[in-house]
């Protein structure tokens, strides 16, 4: 696959997110919601950083099983339940996403939800990845 992120100079300057990504390849793979669950279905960690980190991970296993990789991530949504503490923390998340992902951030959104499927869920992520042949 190959990804061009295109940030026009018109737009504010994007901080950890791309304006927009163009996928060139011949596989779409649909990532799922994940929250922090474990391997038992259990939420895991109390605070938005450490559950961002395990359902970052978990998206990012899903992604690998399928046979992609983080450079493929076209588009990843966030959906959370207190958009003030993300923004907050936004500097500790972004450490995290380079960390596990990389710098070559995909097309983003953070949605504010009342609430998610597990109550003790504080986010979610999912998106799509563009896989070359």
């Amino acid at each position: 696959m190959t990804a061009e992120r295109v940030n026009p100079p018109e737009l504010s300057p994007p901080t950890g997110f791309s304006h927009a990504v163009v996928a060139t390849g011949s596989r779409l793979v649909f990532l799922a919601g994940q929250t922090a669950l474990d391997a038992d279905g259990k939420v895991v960690g109390a605070t938005l950083p450490e559950q961002f980190e395990r359902a970052l991970t978990n998206l990012l296993t899903a992604l690998t099983a399928a046979g992609g990789t983080t450079a493929d991530l076209a588009r990843v949504t966030v959906y959370a339940t207190d958009v003030a503490d993300y923004r907050s923390r936004a500097p500790e998340l972004g450490r995290i996403w380079r960390r596990l992902a990389g710098r070559d951030y995909p097309a983003m959104a953070v949605v504010g939800i009342v609430r998610l499927w597990d109550e003790q869920a504080l986010v979610e992520l999912d998106g799509f990845a563009v896989l070359g042949p």
